[in-house]
């Protein structure tokens, strides 16, 4: 059983930190940091949408090179295929020295994307949560339970910077797990493409396509496979697999058992694996790099076909209407 860490001592981020990037996980940690007596400054590109946003919520702001000089820990949170041109040519060669580096996802380190020098600490806080929740539940006096990793500890104290960071987000409220670069990687890439994201996606879509295919309305298949999709999840949230199933009704219960496994049959098993693999062996992440160097013309051109659904257009009438009513 994981152990459960619920301290982390805020006062241990006695100089400023510097928060790079001010989109879904940057404006939360940032002003979570902030509320929380953390010196923080949001580093952001010249001429950045986001700098009027950091400074009219109260934060200071200035250039990223600025921002990362002086600093005890720089957080860099930007997307992924932006991180290495923007560790290279702005924060490598202002970083001061000992400075702690911090991450809330391990792709680029786990995958040398970025290198940072042996004399520095390199750590990870990875909330359990999109940055409005992380920002919301913080404002509610609770936390967003969070992840923590050590990829190199230089000064020995490492780890504890990485706590004293989760409670100056308040996960300690929540509950703090110790994880590694490469588990939290690899489990992430492995949830989001074979359950949250792509096997969820495909399993509405698939759904969909075939209730419509034999012949029912397109609306009743909506709401059928998608519509309804939320309230299942939030019983799952709220208590686990056997509360939603206590919520449902008998004939809802005993299809999920008897014709659940029909659906996620063997064969499906064995392709999850296959995806946990292509992880494990760096292919994906092979395949994603090359896909973001080249300006992610295939990632571009897949959304614009998904937006193009029918499933996708059903569903923007009926939000429409409903939202009337």
């Amino acid at each position: 059983m994981a152990k459960i860490i619920t301290s982390g001592d805020v006062g241990l981020l006695s100089g400023k930190v510097a928060v790079i990037g001010f989109g879904s996980q940057g404006h939360a940690h940032a002003l979570n940091l902030h509320d929380s007596g953390v010196d923080v400054t949001v580093g952001l590109r010249e001429g950045s949408p986001s700098w009027a946003e950091a400074e009219e919520a109260g934060l200071s702001v200035q250039t990223i090179p600025d921002a990362v000089r002086g600093a005890q820990l720089v957080s860099l949170l930007l997307p992924d295929q932006h991180q290495p041109q923007v560790y290279g040519e702005w924060i490598a060669p202002n970083l001061e020295p000992g400075a702690v580096l911090l991450f809330a996802h391990g792709f680029n380190v786990h995958y040398d994307r970025i290198k940072p020098p042996a004399s520095h600490d390199v750590v990870m806080v990875a909330p359990k949560g999109p940055g409005h929740i992380v920002r919301r539940i913080f404002t509610e006096g609770k936390g967003t339970p969070a992840l923590i990793a050590v990829a190199q500890d230089a000064s020995g104290n490492a780890r504890d910077v990485a706590l004293a960071y989760a409670a100056g987000l308040r996960a300690h409220k929540a509950g703090v797990l110790e994880t590694t670069f490469a588990e939290e990687t690899e489990t992430d890439l492995f949830g989001e493409q074979s359950v949250l994201c792509g096997g969820v996606s495909e399993l509405v879509k698939a759904g969909f396509d075939t209730l419509v295919d034999a012949g029912y309305q397109p609306e009743i298949a909506y709401f059928e496979v998608l519509h309804e999709l939320k309230l299942i999840v939030d019983l799952i949230y709220e208590g686990g697999l056997s509360y939603m199933r206590y919520s449902i009704s008998d004939t809802a219960e005993y299809g999920d058992y008897s014709r659940g496994p029909v659906v996620i049959d063997e064969r499906v098993r064995r392709n999850m694996k296959r995806v946990l693999e292509n992880i494990q062996n760096g292919q994906f992440a092979k395949e994603w790099i090359a896909e973001m160097e080249e300006g992610e013309s295939n990632l571009k051109r897949q959304r614009a076909t998904e937006s193009d659904l029918r499933l996708e257009q059903v569903g923007k009438e009926l939000r429409a209407l409903m939202q009337k009513v």
